[in-house]
């Protein structure tokens, strides 16, 4: 049977869900939308065109009308918790958009209420779920160019067209730290297999950006396991836009693996490479996913529901992602080399 869900929050980015991530996974059955405000519920039930019995205004309101084995939350970033705990209290299991607290006292409050419940409590951290990031992850921990060395990834992009005091963006907490740099943050994880633990990051914003807080950084990040990563991160740069997930090159002992992910919504972005010393670039074949992207993720949530097995993506697993990102805002603000606190 199909997973019963209940979709929460249907801004802008709730709608793209619905149009581009849900359909396309046969294991769930989204069985009713919810937004607290009226307007944005009305515009989502004309869009997607859906009948009134399957449009909500509470949790409440619509698990007392349809049955449901769990949420996904695409709220604002506070309301992740209150939502997610009130889903949890409900009964059901919660896959919740990025960054998933405020805080890590919160997010640690949540992984606790989904453990002591027993529910799958999994992050949508949707650029794991692409064919060259899998690769790469596979290649570096397989050591297939022998053990890695320096990493440098580079993100840029220019979104800084719009007149001042006209573009959300530009007001968000953290633009780029906890809006982008989190994908990022969360692949280094993934792809060396290590957890952070500090970080130097210093705001490198030129006289052009017209973002409120940081639209443009550079980090070192340190590992445990000996791997150190140099990233440059930008909302506000003139040169080569790279595809979403960055472009990163990864020395190894016996030469380097580069690749790059996730050039809009198509794989065309998708590509890696390796060269061994003094050899030529060799593209390497990339697997073949069921699904990519948020529909990778949901799908990911699906089968840890069925099963009842953590998910890579977990909450619990997810606060490594999440206390690298607040040490890189630290640091930013500070000036100082910060620690990289993960909750036991």
């Amino acid at each position: 049977m199909a997973l019963r869900l209940i979709h929460i929050g249907m801004g802008g980015w709730g709608r793209d869900w619905e149009v581009n991530a849900i359909p396309r996974v046969t294991e769930v059955e989204r069985v009713a939308i919810v937004d607290a405000d009226e307007p944005t519920l009305k515009l989502a039930q004309e869009k997607l065109d859906l009948p009134d019995k399957l449009c909500f205004t509470s949790l409440d309101d619509a698990l007392a009308h349809v049955e449901a084995d769990a949420v996904l939350v695409t709220v604002p970033i506070e309301g992740h918790v209150p939502v997610s705990l009130a889903a949890l209290d409900a009964g059901l299991h919660v896959l919740c958009e990025k960054p998933f607290a405020p805080t890590m006292d919160a997010a640690l409050q949540v992984v606790t209420a989904a453990e002591q419940r027993r529910r799958i409590l999994m992050v949508s951290q949707n650029y794991r779920f692409f064919p060259a990031v899998r690769k790469a992850a596979d290649l570096v921990q397989s050591k297939a160019l022998g053990p890695s060395g320096p990493v440098a990834v580079d993100f840029r992009r220019y979104a800084n067209t719009a007149a001042v005091g006209t573009n959300k963006h530009y007001l968000l907490h953290h633009p780029l730290l906890y809006d982008m740099a989190i994908h990022h943050f969360d692949m280094m994880r993934m792809v060396l297999g290590q957890e952070a633990r500090e970080i130097y990051c210093k705001i490198t914003d030129p006289a052009w950006s017209r973002f409120t807080e940081e639209a443009s950084v550079a980090a070192t990040v340190s590992f445990e396991g000996g791997a150190t990563v140099s990233y440059r991160g930008s909302w506000v740069s003139t040169g080569p836009q790279t595809p979403w997930a960055g472009e990163w090159r990864i020395d190894c002992e016996d030469g380097q693996i580069a690749f790059t992910s996730r050039n809009g919504q198509g794989l065309s972005g998708d590509q890696v490479t390796t060269q061994e010393i003094g050899g030529d670039p060799t593209n390497v074949k990339l697997p073949k996913l069921p699904y990519t992207g948020r529909a990778g993720a949901l799908a990911t949530f699906a089968a840890a529901v069925a099963t009842g097995k953590e998910p890579e993506s977990s909450g619990r697993a997810n606060l490594g992602s999440l206390a690298l990102m607040y040490a890189a805002a630290r640091s930013a603000a500070s000036g100082e080399v910060e620690q990289v606190n993960i909750p036991g």
